[in-house]
């Protein structure tokens, strides 16, 4: 009774949440708040960078491959950032192995430049390059499952969503971003990492890779096999070679009993080294900042997942996103004002957790009945429909820093700053946990706490220049806390920033000289930095 009682409150909460918003907003400006995107955003050009001298014209002169398929040829390419539109030479779609190997060929021949995607959530410009080919891996997508070997092999286009659903209910996966619209591919480049605080980074979980070069060789790496390749590979940005197929170690699906609290943020470094680390059983775990201007940046929600006895529970099938409009409504009300800021953190610390759907159902007994008890696959699966929107003049950009843990409080603190002086719209702000990380390119070379953020910005020059400013001074707070900042968004930094971040950053353009003498795969990042 109690359980049904905390949702009745909630559901009565949430009405009176909408009907302020109705009383301040009115309907339709609510209804456009909510609306669902009715394709890609088209925004300007707004990088300014010098993409080397490509005569644009007499690259797509040049006739085209036949015996693939080009979903695009001409035209220009964009990425989520909606900020990079770049004219390119078409678009080859993959699907299979000798897709690629004539592809290769054929830019080599006629001296152009290749780039792979996937859903292009690398603002950086490392999917595509001026005048280039870009493979869409989307289409190479297979999944075989081991359940023997517990392992997963997969081609480089598959989604973690069509992974998870592949696994469930009896398998999971082992690292992977906190949401799962990524490719293997994609995530491989940049080596990324998620709620799973004990399996550290993606590169752990990989068994082996099969990574065709720029001269179409193709060669299997592994930790223990081309070590050296295999690290450039992980992290690096599809700058050595095509990833042509993956094997991941895969985990248990098992079942988790969800927990949160709220804590002021100087707490969370000890609790995590006194408690979190040291307890086996909690599988998953996150934290939230707040980014309401009365607590902005001071609380902070921790949610944890911890280790319940499974053996008599059934695991539903995974289901999509539930409320997407109202989820889209509350994210994009946060871009109004102070208020709705306000509200957005209200409802997270005392709404949502109400509302919450427990996905493992109890074939026996009823001891548990007030406990949420989900499957692992299940907060993992969420492909964040809510986040795209039909909003055509700002657009949503992600940064991520790398702090070494001593260093969380104060650079938390410097980032409060930096943010309230420039007024920025800051959505959402995760805190997460990397372990140190031995690919060559690394952004760990220690134990660090990881912070996301979620930042809304004009697409006026105005928006563009506050965003380069307030990237500018938050890399230089990271550097002056020993941290590193994460390579695949805006392309905001110097030379000398990107130098002092990551020191090995010469012997990686050396290596990849070595790996790729005649600048096959190239992207606008390897442009301006690298060329």
């Amino acid at each position: 009774m109690k359980k049904f009682s905390s949702k009745f409150k909630a559901t009565v909460s949430a009405v009176a949440v909408l009907a302020v918003l109705f009383g301040v907003y009115g309907f339709r400006k609510l209804q456009a708040l909510a609306a669902d995107p009715d394709g890609d955003k088209n925004c300007r050009t707004a990088n300014g960078e010098d993409q080397g001298k490509v005569d644009i014209e007499k690259v797509r002169a040049i006739a085209p491959l036949q015996g693939v398929k080009w979903s695009q040829l001409g035209g220009a390419i964009n990425d989520a950032s909606c900020l990079n539109k770049t004219e390119i030479y078409g678009i080859v779609e993959v699907r299979s192995v000798e897709d690629i190997t004539k592809t290769l060929a054929f830019a080599r021949d006629n001296r152009l430049s290749v780039t792979m995607a996937g859903v292009r959530h690398s603002m950086g410009g490392q999917a595509f390059r001026k005048g280039g080919i870009v493979l869409d891996m989307r289409t190479f997508n297979r999944i075989v499952l081991n359940e023997r070997a517990r392992t997963v092999t997969v081609q480089p286009g598959a989604t973690w969503h069509d992974i998870q659903n592949a696994l469930h209910p009896r398998f999971a996966v082992r690292a992977m971003q906190s949401s799962d619209i990524f490719t293997v591919g994609g995530s491989i480049s940049v080596n990324a990492h998620g709620m799973d605080h004990q399996a550290g980074a993606l590169a752990r979980s990989i068994k082996s890779m099969k990574v065709m070069l720029a001269d179409g060789s193709v060669k299997t790496v592994s930790p223990g096999e081309n070590r050296e390749l295999f690290d450039l590979v992980v992290g690096g940005y599809g700058l050595f070679g095509v990833i042509v197929e993956a094997q991941l170690d895969i985990a248990d699906n098992l079942v988790y009993r969800t927990g949160r609290r709220v804590l002021d943020y100087k707490e969370f470094p000890a609790l995590f080294a006194g408690e979190i680390e040291k307890d086996s059983n909690i599988g998953l775990m996150y934290g939230h900042l707040s980014t309401a201007p009365s607590s902005f940046l001071k609380e902070m929600l921790l949610y944890t997942y911890t280790r319940a006895d499974g053996s008599d529970f059934r695991r539903q099938p995974l289901g999509d996103v539930s409320g997407v409009k109202l989820r889209r409504l509350t994210v994009n009300l946060a871009k109004q004002g102070s208020l709705f800021q306000e509200m957005k953190w209200f409802s997270e610390k005392h709404i949502e957790h109400r509302m919450e759907t427990c996905t493992v159902t109890r074939a026996q007994a009823i001891g548990s009945a007030e406990a949420c008890l989900v499957s692992r696959n299940d907060p993992m699966h969420d492909s964040v429909p809510y986040l795209r929107n039909a909003l055509p003049d700002d657009t949503d950009i992600l940064h991520e820093y790398f702090i070494p843990r001593s260093e969380f409080v104060s650079f938390v603190d410097g980032m409060r700053k930096i943010m309230t002086d420039n007024n920025t719209r800051l959505l959402n702000a995760s805190v997460r946990v990397v372990h140190k990380e031995e690919n060559f390119l690394t952004y760990a070379p220690e134990p660090a706490f990881s912070l996301v953020l979620y930042i809304n910005q004009a697409t006026d020059d105005e928006g563009n220049r506050q965003m380069r400013k307030t990237t500018e001074q938050l890399i230089d707070l990271t550097l002056a806390h020993k941290g590193r900042f994460f390579l695949p968004y805006q392309l905001y930094y110097s030379r000398e920033q990107l130098k002092r971040s990551y020191p090995q950053i010469d012997e990686f353009f050396a290596a990849k000289r070595k790996y790729d003498p005649d600048g096959l795969f190239t992207s606008t990042f390897h442009q301006k930095y690298g060329a």
